[in-house]
């Protein structure tokens, strides 16, 4: 069975998330919660809260059907980040003569897929 879990408009750059999720893709929930301790990035927050929220959604969906999980049994399947929209915040900088650009934050999609390895 799979579980999936996503968490939209995160303010982190995809590409510094998906650095991240590159050293966790296929290795167990657990041995990946342990590795997310270690790695020295803002989003590891970010990633090990969906990471979670995908177990626990696998969980259910497993209690649901009335099988047993084996925690020792549950990997990241795939994991990955996309771009999100690159809103104007409301807040502005100087630029040249005179005038005032407003910020453009970057925003990804973070999405995370957990498997028990049973169908």
């Amino acid at each position: 069975m799979e579980a999936t879990a996503i968490a939209r408009f995160q303010r982190v750059g995809s590409r510094k998330v998906g650095q991240v999720l590159d050293e966790i893709r296929g290795k167990k929930v657990l041995r990946a919660q342990q590795i997310l301790k270690m790695v020295p990035r803002v989003c590891v927050g970010v990633v090990s809260k969906t990471l979670l929220s995908a177990a626990e959604n696998l969980k259910l969906k497993v209690t649901k059907a009335g099988k047993t999980l084996v925690p020792e049994a549950v990997f990241v399947k795939t994991c990955y980040a996309t771009q999100g929209p690159m809103r104007p915040m409301r807040r502005v900088r100087p630029a040249p003569m005179g005038r005032a650009m407003t910020f453009k934050r970057k925003v990804c999609h973070l999405t995370v897929v957990v498997s028990d390895g049973q169908e």
